[in-house]
């Protein structure tokens, strides 16, 4: 289909619309132009309530710049699947520039970088990633595939510039490469796949607590079974006694 970039007629880049719920996740982002290649996320450090003014200055000039989506993330985990769901589903976006100073607690930057460049084992956990938890226990398997498939992850993170920034999202978006800090940048278009819609299904809401070795995750199902068992018996001779009484 044609596009439009900023008033101008794009012929030679495909655009596609993103899923009818773009995006599912609600967060602390703010949301700009939907055909833009580029998505960027500031990494949040403080509580939220505490967010500095340059952390929010970064996430308005990304948006002012052209990203599609910019926000903050505090979290490896839970707010890093939200991202994940947000991004597959505008196929629009190829590329997520990870911003900001890393936290020193979640090393949210690591994980997202790790995530970009090794995937997920067995167990859900981001494979190479040093944060404490970096589990994504609720999300499809399918979108974490599509999310490498889909982005290019800009690592800069500990910069904190909104030059930088700007630089940065505006080579994204580009028809012809452009250089940027050791990356050739440009917008390739839509990934040729269909939007994927969804959000996390919350089953998983302490991953810390998570069983973290195959062995654990088969001790808990072991668990698992016997409680369930012993609830199915439980309820068996409350079913016979409650019979007994009526029978006399």
């Amino acid at each position: 289909m044609e596009g439009r970039r900023y008033g101008v007629a794009m012929n030679d880049i495909r655009k596609v619309q993103p899923a009818p719920d773009y995006p599912p996740e609600e967060g602390c982002y703010l949301r700009g132009n939907d055909f833009s290649p580029v998505a960027v996320v500031v990494i949040l450090k403080w509580r939220r309530e505490e967010t500095p003014p340059q952390i929010e200055l970064l996430v308005r000039t990304a948006v002012e710049s052209g990203a599609a989506l910019a926000g903050t993330l505090q979290t490896e985990n839970i707010g890093l699947e939200k991202v994940v769901c947000n991004l597959v589903s505008n196929p629009n976006i190829r590329y997520l520039i990870v911003f900001g100073p890393e936290s020193p607690g979640h090393l949210v930057g690591d994980a997202i970088v790790a995530l970009a460049k090794n995937g997920v084992d067995a167990g859900r956990r981001i494979l190479g990633a040093k944060a404490p938890t970096p589990y994504l226990f609720n999300i499809p398997r399918q979108f974490v595939e599509r999310f490498r498939e889909q982005i290019t992850v800009i690592d800069l993170v500990g910069e904190g510039d909104p030059a930088v920034l700007r630089e940065a999202v505006c080579a994204c978006f580009q028809e012809s490469p452009t250089p940027f800090r050791g990356y050739t940048l440009h917008d390739p278009g839509a990934f040729p796949e269909p939007p994927l819609s969804g959000k996390i299904t919350w089953r998983v809401t302490h991953p810390e607590s998570e069983p973290k070795t195959e062995q654990e995750q088969e001790q808990k199902q072991r668990v698992q079974a016997l409680m369930d068992r012993v609830r199915r018996v439980a309820a068996e001779r409350q079913r016979r006694g409650g019979d007994q009484h009526n029978d006399g």
